[in-house]
């Protein structure tokens, strides 16, 4: 007689991926192996684990980003964080500047000197 098929909390499993567990640390919390968690996850999404925790970890990166853009409001180190990774921004524009000024400055000494 073959042993019944293991089932897991649908909900339970998609907040575990969304929290970025582990293939090992989701098969710990429900007592299971890995090949027993691939086969659950063929029957019930049509898809293996790797393909499943891809998508189902999707729902945590939207998480955690509405975090970082409220966090944003408070702190300017997160502030500049998300500048720079999301919008390109660099300190490296910063130093650019701060060169061209000194450039700039430099060329007018120069021509200062000259009329002397």
């Amino acid at each position: 007689m073959a042993m019944p098929r293991k089932e897991f909390d649908k909900e339970q499993f998609e907040k575990l991926c969304q929290m970025f567990c582990t293939e090992k640390e989701i098969c710990s919390w429900f007592g299971t192996s890995d090949k027993t968690l691939s086969n659950w996850c063929k029957r019930t999404y049509g898809k293996t684990f790797s393909e499943t925790y891809k998508e189902k970890r999707e729902g945590g990166k939207a998480s955690l980003r509405r975090i970082q853009l409220h966090l944003a409001e408070k702190s300017a180190a997160m502030a500049i964080f998300l500048g720079k990774n999301y919008l390109g921004q660099s300190d490296a524009d910063t130093h650019k500047q701060a060169v061209d000024k000194a450039n700039l400055e430099l060329r007018k000494r120069e021509v200062e000197a000259k009329e002397f």
